[in-house]
């Protein structure tokens, strides 16, 4: 799903809105920290959403 970054929280989370207008908390996937590509409010992204949890993903890839 692809969403816009809307804030940062403590412990490497970030509240992240949907395109289809639901908030989720959703952390950095370990391949994009390992290439230090820097995650800013604001940002548009692309999620995995937790299939156990559907408030809960992690951040797969920054959208240009």
């Amino acid at each position: 799903m692809e969403g816009t970054i809307v804030e940062g929280l403590p412990g490497g989370l970030w509240r992240v809105q949907l395109s289809d207008g639901r908030i989720v908390l959703a952390h950095v996937a370990q391949k994009l920290r390992l290439t230090y590509v820097r995650v800013l409010p604001g940002d548009r992204v692309e999620l995995e959403i937790s299939p156990y949890d559907k408030s809960r993903g992690r951040i797969i890839r920054q959208l240009p």
